[in-house]
């Protein structure tokens, strides 16, 4: 329990330096691509937030996902890439090679759909490589470059507002 107190200390050291270097790209293109980040600790209708994409001209095959859990049961098998606080070092690195993956595509979009600030969660969303970072507005303003004003079971709501705010840009 302790050393896990320290361990997210550490981690949290370690976004702040990565909050420092982060760079705001324009948003100029087309969303084909979408990186989904999804606290499944809390949040467990992540099918219907992929099918609501659909909706708006998102095929389900451009959305990749990856959950977090804070508790991840050994013998469970998950049904989509599932990762909890041992992947992430004390250096805050990414230990896991899907984790590494995700982090490194250059996704037109990252939804960071968690709405309690978990460092890990954090951490993730600040190494990807994504061109254009949308969340929720209860977490750290220099995560994201768009937040959305709304709560995590709202999902609907959160998609229909990303689309239109996505329209209006365009």
């Amino acid at each position: 329990m302790f050393l896990n107190y320290i361990k997210e200390l550490f981690v949290k050291k370690s976004l702040k330096n990565n909050l420092n270097n982060v760079k705001n790209e324009v948003f100029t293109s087309n969303v084909q691509t979408i990186g989904l980040l999804i606290d499944e600790s809390d949040f467990r209708h992540s099918k219907e937030l992929v099918k609501e994409f659909s909706l708006y001209g998102i095929d389900p095959k451009n959305v990749k996902i990856v959950a977090y859990r804070s508790k991840i049961e050994k013998k469970k098998t998950y049904s989509r890439p599932t990762f909890g606080k041992k992947d992430v070092n004390w250096k805050g690195e990414v230990t896991a090679d899907f984790l590494n993956d995700f982090t490194g595509t250059p996704f037109d979009l990252l939804i960071s759909y968690y709405d309690i600030e978990k460092v890990i969660l954090m951490m993730i969303t600040s190494k990807s490589k994504a061109k254009f970072k949308v969340g929720f507005s209860s977490v750290d303003k220099n995560l994201n470059r768009w937040m959305i004003d709304t709560e995590m079971e709202n999902y609907k709501v959160f998609v229909s507002e990303l689309f239109r705010y996505l329209k209006s840009i365009k």
